[in-house]
């Protein structure tokens, strides 16, 4: 489907701070198939987020009927990077949108934040708050590729959040989401469940998926990698399993980064590793998209409205108006420049666990393997295909892309 990041207020806002010539810069280097790393995918949030400076809503207070909805707010910084990012792309951007949570008045703890739960009587008022989303940046010329359900439904967090147990997202998008949209002329959008960690994807996609009148609506389960902050590694097992029992259901990996930015390790090289070791496996687990999180950050890994900093794979330094290039931006880009949309995965194995690959073959005909190496060995390899092989080398701690033609 596509490799990319997320346009969030963040992003916009410290893309604003740079000069015209830095912003044309940064447009190319993620945007451009030949110049850059040629992303084609991205997200944006539905109101505020984390990682915008203030909390947002679109709506007035009790406005069930949302006469007041108003876009307004994204005017000013968000709307004309998304736009600008289409141009650079070539005029194709698939854009998907998330929510982090409903208008205060709608939950049952009366906050944007900390959890809370939708409350049943604003159900049909949510629902017709996505289509009304999605109508509005329609009308103003971003179309939008899909929708997900809500942003991490079982994180209650100090910044805007909403908990669904299984059972009722399931029922949100049977009997209120997935009907809505199909009333509204939307059904042919993505609709993507859960949007959360990997540790229980196989659950939350077993109780959408086992009933039949909620998964006809689900066009499939996204999932991000923080399943780390339990102390667990990344557990690629579960989005296997979960493509192995829906294989007519689409993976996608919704966001993704590091958190606790520290200004001292931005040259650290386990974030691009980091990134290479998850898009790797991920994929060969059956994920057939991958978004990173804020595309740009500054350089205090925000803003961030409840100081929750995290690292990016640009960063902006807006007191010198200079551009930060980590290695996550060149790791990303062995995927995004050479897996192109349409492309199919096919089968690759190594015979050395210190050596990580994936494979696909573009609609172009053309092969692409990338090949990582985590280790701090040089290592000299074969690539086989088909009976005949190359041999080439590995470098320590090293990504290569191979592309045969």
């Amino acid at each position: 489907v596509g490799i990319g990041g997320a346009l969030t207020d963040a992003s916009a806002e410290t893309f604003a701070k740079l000069s015209k010539k830095n912003q044309q810069e940064l447009l190319s280097a993620y945007y451009s198939k030949d110049k850059g790393i040629g992303y084609t995918l991205a997200r944006t949030n539905i109101a505020s987020c984390d990682f915008s400076s203030g909390s947002y809503t679109y709506v007035q207070d009790n406005d069930k009927d949302l006469k007041t909805f108003s876009v307004k707010h994204d005017e000013q910084f968000k709307i004309p990077l998304i736009k600008q990012a289409t141009a650079a792309a070539g005029g194709k951007l698939t854009l998907y949108v998330s929510p982090w949570s409903p208008p205060a008045w709608m939950k049952d703890n009366n906050s944007l934040i900390k959890g809370g739960h939708l409350l049943p009587e604003y159900r049909q008022s949510w629902a017709n708050h996505y289509v009304k989303f999605i109508k509005t940046y329609e009308s103003m010329g971003m179309p939008i590729w899909g929708l997900s359900v809500q942003n991490e439904p079982m994180a209650k967090q100090i910044w805007e959040s909403c908990v669904y147990t299984a059972e009722e997202e399931r029922d949100f998008i049977k009997n209120f989401l997935g009907p809505t949209l199909q009333k509204s002329g939307l059904s042919a959008k993505k609709l993507i469940a859960w949007d959360h960690n990997r540790d229980q994807i196989f659950q939350r996609a077993s109780t959408i998926l086992n009933d039949k009148e909620a998964a006809k609506y689900v066009w499939g389960i996204g999932f991000h990698w923080y399943e780390t902050w339990t102390g667990s590694g990344m557990q690629f097992g579960n989005v296997r399993q979960t493509h192995e029992a829906y294989p007519d259901k689409a993976l996608i990996f919704t966001e993704g980064c590091k958190e606790k930015y520290d200004v001292k390790k931005l040259d650290d090289w386990t974030l691009g590793e980091r990134y290479g070791y998850s898009m790797i496996n991920d994929f060969n687990a059956g994920t057939a998209a991958w978004t990173d999180w804020n595309i740009l950050l500054d350089e205090n890994g925000g803003p961030n409205h409840v100081g929750n900093f995290c690292f990016a794979p640009v960063h902006a330094d807006t007191k010198k108006d200079k551009l930060i290039y980590t290695n996550a931006y060149y790791y990303m880009g062995h995927f995004s420049k050479f897996i192109r949309p349409g492309a199919k995965r096919i089968g690759t194995a190594s015979s050395r666990d210190l050596l990580q690959s994936t494979a696909f073959l573009n609609a172009d005909g053309k092969l692409v393997v990338v090949v990582m190496n985590q280790s701090d060995e040089e290592l000299k390899y074969n690539l086989w295909i088909k009976g005949q092989a190359a041999t080439t080398t590995s470098l320590p701690h090293s990504i290569a892309t191979l592309v045969v033609e």
